[in-house]
């Protein structure tokens, strides 16, 4: 039997605050109270990972003995199977300015334009169908941890709708919907996304 979480503080291993505010909202049912790393100065680990599981890892086990609570951390990505599950572990860095392309930090617009140029290149008949893959890591300080994994399946819209996702929602339609998950209501996609799927996992397993 996995170690259980209880009630009270965790740290949640993220300087995003989308992902802090939907990681929030998932555990408030619960009585625990979610602080972001950034909040507490915490440094962010390099992620040399090859898979999810091993970058979550990474994140959680940096957050928990930095300090010396109980950590969560989420690595989320999108596959695309046209091309070849990419980007997959390099998602977010997909969103990264280079010099050239204006001051630091992430442009989720330009990095839902690189995989549309992608597709497109493969021609109009391209299969567009993708999922959301997303794996949490719960670290306890003293090196004890647990994994979960979550993904929803989808397809590839082009252009971008919707205002009230981050990453790539505007471009991603889950199945059996006919709106990207930027133009579902928050509450809504909680109940469906990829991170609601291993949350219910871990639910389960830490509250059930």
């Amino acid at each position: 039997m996995t170690r259980r979480l209880g009630s009270g503080s965790l740290v949640i291993a993220t300087h995003n605050a989308g992902k802090l505010k939907e990681i929030g909202a998932l555990l408030e049912p619960y009585g625990v109270k979610c602080l972001s790393a950034g909040s507490l100065g915490l440094p962010e680990p390099a992620e040399i990972g090859t898979t999810f599981a091993q970058n979550a890892l990474i994140k959680a086990r940096a957050a928990a003995e930095a300090s010396g609570l109980v950590a969560l951390a989420d690595d989320s990505g999108l596959s695309v199977a046209a091309l070849d599950g990419r980007p997959g572990v390099y998602t977010a860095d997909w969103a990264e300015r280079q010099w050239f392309e204006g001051e630091p930090g992430r442009d989720w617009y330009m990095a839902m334009g690189k995989v549309e140029g992608m597709l497109q290149q493969q021609g109009a008949d391209v299969d567009r169908s993708c999922a959301f893959h997303c794996v949490l890591a719960l670290a306890w300080p003293d090196g004890e941890y647990a994994i979960y994994e979550g993904s929803v399946a989808g397809t590839l819209a082009w252009p971008p709708r919707g205002t009230m996702g981050f990453g790539y929602d505007p471009v991603f339609v889950p199945i059996g919907r006919d709106v990207t998950m930027a133009e579902l209501d928050p509450a809504e996609k909680h109940a469906i996304s990829h991170r609601a799927d291993a949350f219910a996992k871990l639910v389960a397993e830490q509250f059930g």
